[in-house]
Formats: structure tokens, C-alpha cells, sequence
């Protein structure tokens, strides 16, 4: 395994996939009873936007660079971006442009309550070691290094009987695809009340329109959401990606749908930008 989320932090798909997963926290510990959060593919934790990896690429100033003085954002986009700058703040920044970004796992932390349980999993050794420390110490966090997609097995169904899971991988496997469906299948059957996140880029029109259809074949109710930055898409490069959403929370749609052409319009690069909201299965 290559891949290293550290290029990419704070990219559009991190924004995308950031803004959805924040409210969907937001949404599941307002109710008041015990929440297991899951992360299958957590990353290191946080990431030094000038450091080697993003440095390199810079391909945050195109994402959550874009977004620091972006006019009017959208609620949904506000307590993002509130997030990501207190997270920022942490390393004594209180003013100039962003220099560190929270992954999912720091994105999370703060929304956590006394009775909910998260359970990071990453199976890459160097990362894992990285997440490890980024929460020494902290006890309401579980580290598992391992692959994320077997550890679903051993986390579902969960004693909280309330689940909130996110499946990010890295989609460096030709069968990532695949096995993304899979998952999402297995985790419905041991634990079908359960609302699961998953992220997903758009490059092969088959392949997305397939993982659709079979999210949709097992879910009573899903809905989709899409960000696209150019269209048609350019050969080469992400331009694309979406997060599909099984069992949403009742007003996810309601908050998320007219933030998704804010952030094409913000985001996009030239014509044919755009961000969608549709339902895989089931009704608003």
C-alpha cells in the first residue's frame, strides 16, 4: 500500500466529503443516547499543509484554500470552515492563511460526548504510528491498526445500538470498487440501522454507476452527493468525486442539498462545474 492522504489534505474531495461528514456528527449526537463512530480508513489524523506531502502537491489551496474568504458560505460550509480553523489554532496560528488541516479523526474529536465511543482503523504501519500519536493520551479514542474493512466485522453490530460509520479508501485497488459495495452489504446485514458514509472518486463512469446501483439494491433509503469541478471531466486527474450516504438523518438532505452548488461554483474550474444531491433508494 502506497498511498499517502498526505498530498492530497484539504483538496475538493476533502472538502466535499468534510462538509457532509461534519453534519452528519452534528445530526447523530443531537440525539441524546450513546454513538459508536467509526473510521475505516483514518489517515494520520492531521496534516501539515506546508510540510513534504502537501507541499508538494499543494492541491489544498484548490480546495480548502479556495474556501478561507469564500463570500456567504452555506451553514453546513460555515461550521466547516469554524472547524478547521480551530483546529489550525491549536499550533498557535490565530491569523494568515491555513497551515494545518484536521482529517476526518480531527474533525470528529471535538463532537464527541462522554458516552460515545470512536474507533479509528488504519492498516498503513507509518500512518497508524503518526495517528497514534496525534491522540496519545486521549482515551475516548480507539486506535485499531488494521484493515478497516475487517475490523467492520468485529464493530457490528455495537452495544450503543447507534452507529455512525465512515468507509474512505484510498481506491488504489483495482477491485476497490468492489469491495466498497461489499462492505457496505455486509455491514446492512449485521447491523442494518446503521448510517454509513462512503466516499468515492469519479474517474470510469461504469464503475461509479455500478457501485450506485448496488448500494441501492441494499439500502431501503441512500441518497448520493456529488462534486464536480469541470464537465465533461478532463482525462487526466480527480475532478470528481461523491459520497454516498445510507440511512441519512432526516434533514442531511435539507442541509447538504444547497451547499453543493456553492461549492462548485466556489471550487469549479471553468464551465460545467457542479454539485448534485440525488436519492439512490427511498424518499426525503
Amino acid at each position: 500500500m502506497n498511498y499517502r492522504h498526505g498530498f492530497h489534505a484539504g483538496n475538493f474531495a476533502d472538502v466535499l466529503k468534510h462538509v457532509a461528514w461534519m453534519e452528519l456528527l452534528r445530526l447523530m449526537t443531537a440525539k441524546d443516547k450513546p454513538l459508536l463512530v467509526a473510521d475505516t480508513h483514518a489517515g494520520r489524523g492531521g496534516y501539515d499543509l506546508g510540510g513534504e506531502q502537501a507541499g508538494r502537491t499543494g492541491e489544498w489551496q484548490d480546495g480548502i484554500g479556495r474556501l478561507a474568504d469564500a463570500p456567504a458560505p452555506p451553514p453546513v460550509v460555515r461550521r466547516y470552515m469554524d472547524a478547521v480553523r480551530a483546529y489550525d489554532r491549536k499550533f498557535g496560528r490565530h491569523a494568515g492563511p491555513l497551515q494545518h488541516y484536521p482529517g476526518s479523526p480531527r474533525l470528529t474529536r471535538p463532537l464527541l460526548r462522554a458516552d460515545d465511543r470512536c474507533v479509528l482503523c488504519e492498516a498503513h504501519s507509518d500512518e497508524a504510528a503518526l495517528l497514534k500519536r496525534e491522540f496519545a493520551g486521549d482515551k475516548a479514542i480507539e486506535l485499531r491498526p488494521t484493515d478497516g474493512y475487517a475490523a467492520l466485522k468485529a464493530l457490528l453490530p455495537p452495544p450503543e445500538r447507534r452507529g455512525l460509520v465512515l468507509i474512505d479508501p484510498p481506491f488504489e485497488k483495482t477491485d476497490e470498487f468492489a469491495r466498497a459495495a461489499r462492505a457496505v452489504a455486509q455491514a446492512m446485514k449485521r447491523f442494518a440501522t446503521g448510517v454509513y458514509a462512503l466516499w468515492y472518486p469519479i474517474k470510469e463512469e461504469a464503475a461509479v454507476i455500478a457501485l450506485r446501483a448496488a448500494v441501492a439494491d441494499i439500502a431501503p433509503r441512500a441518497i448520493d452527493i456529488e462534486l464536480a469541478l469541470a464537465w465533461p471531466l478532463p482525462a487526466e486527474g480527480l475532478h470528481a468525486c461523491g459520497v454516498i450516504i445510507v440511512n441519512p438523518p432526516w434533514t442531511l438532505d435539507e442541509a447538504l442539498r444547497p451547499a453543493l452548488p456553492w461549492l462548485a461554483r466556489t471550487l469549479g474550474r471553468g464551465t460545467g462545474a457542479r454539485g448534485t444531491l440525488r436519492w439512490l433508494s427511498g424518499t426525503p
